[in-house]
């Protein structure tokens, strides 16, 4: 099998060569540089470490190494993007675009399309699950043919770590996109892959981990936000009572259910809303108001990440009997669990479709923060197949 894998010069990357190295094969090694350098060469992603380790990387294992420059194709899909989305008061999700847009977009047109895999560090997995037809030409469900006739469906499934679990930041992927990924790290805890990396002698053993994508680099989030978006001052206003408590240089540099940042007295203050067209920022106190929390949350752009969706009654199984999958959304209320930004918990709820044609889940639990331009990601009830996305509108 002819297997590209995509090595940052982190602990994960590298130890997903070493794993593929000890059976057998031997990858291509890419490095995908990226970054947010516009016309004035502002702002470049410091990579000169991380290039050296990959190279001895593959020098070590004996792979071929080749860099990738992805520049324009990042600013153009990922900077461009979460620039606009600040702009119009969302939440941007760089990692999730970058995923998609970049490291299994771009690249694979460029280089990952002559390769059968494409393999990475990322804590996820990948399960090719036997689900059978229900009752495919008249057959009996459980019948011999029925058994001939069941499909093998890829899907997207969670980390055994759940505080490295990055499901989440690949939920855009396209099905395509999807099966030709391989996750060599993602049946393993954190601890077991430094422990690995330690015992082979690499590099990049005790490496810090990254914080997110190589987004801003070194750069401060709010200096790459005044450059392109300026500073306008605004008032913030206490919610509940509509009493002033203070300015801001615009609602840009602040997402809902953020607190730091704000240099009230009195704390702790969270933003709970934001007026675009005023710039005005609306602040609530404390842990506990009822304006920070919601437990309806509407979706647009709403898919099936693998097509399918397994029926309530599919034992997700290889070789179970008597599973079915849908290629649509079950009618009524589906339960399951979600995630609405980078944490290791889920939340349960239900999902179901309005007669607008939004996808709506009603949580289990109150949940704080709900901003616009959020994915949510959708899982099923034991919280391991991750089964569908939308954006938060």
């Amino acid at each position: 099998m002819n297997i590209a894998a995509l090595v940052s010069g982190g602990v994960d990357s590298s130890v997903v060569v070493h794993l593929l190295k000890e059976q057998g094969v031997t990858p291509d090694i890419f490095y995908i540089r990226i970054g947010m350098e516009d016309e004035e060469g502002y702002i470049d992603c410091p990579a000169e470490e991380d290039i050296e380790i990959t190279q001895w990387i593959a020098h070590h294992y004996g792979c071929r190494f080749e860099e990738v420059n992805l520049h324009k194709e990042y600013w153009d899909n990922v900077v461009c993007y979460t620039i606009e989305s600040v702009r119009q008061g969302l939440t941007p999700n760089p990692d999730v675009m970058c995923n998609k847009l970049i490291k299994f977009g771009a690249f694979n047109d460029r280089r990952g399309k002559d390769y059968d895999r494409i393999a990475t560090g990322h804590y996820a997995q990948i399960e090719n699950l036997k689900l059978k037809i229900e009752n495919p030409a008249g057959a009996a469900a459980c019948s011999p043919l029925s058994t001939l006739h069941s499909p093998l469906v890829t899907f997207l499934a969670t980390a055994k770590d759940p505080v490295k679990d990055q499901t989440d930041f690949l939920s855009q992927l396209s099905y395509e996109q999807i099966s030709k990924l391989m996750f060599p790290i993602g049946g393993m805890r954190k601890s077991e892959v430094r422990e690995i990396a330690a015992k082979a002698g690499l590099p990049s053993a005790t490496r810090k981990d990254s914080q997110g994508i190589c987004f801003l680099g070194k750069i401060n989030y709010n200096d790459f936000i005044r450059r392109y978006l300026g500073e306008r001052e605004g008032k913030i206003v206490e919610l509940e009572t509509g009493r002033v408590l203070g300015t801001h240089k615009g609602y840009w540099f602040h997402t809902i259910g953020q607190r730091k940042g704000l240099y009230l007295s009195g704390g702790p203050w969270f933003v709970v809303r934001k007026d675009v067209e005023e710039n005005v920022l609306y602040v609530s106190q404390g842990y506990d108001p009822k304006e920070q929390y919601g437990d309806r949350i509407r979706l647009m752009g709403f898919h099936l990440l693998s097509g399918k969706w397994p029926k309530p009654s599919t034992s997700p199984v290889e070789g179970s009997c008597c599973g079915a999958l849908l290629d649509h959304l079950p009618e009524g209320e589906v339960e399951m669990t979600f995630k609405i930004r980078h944490t290791p918990e889920f939340h349960p709820g239900v999902l179901h479709r309005t007669d607008d044609g939004l996808v709506v889940i009603e949580s289990g639990e109150p949940i704080q923060g709900i901003a616009a331009g959020q994915y949510a990601t959708i899982y099923d009830k034991e919280a391991h197949l991750v089964l569908a996305t939308g954006m938060i509108c």
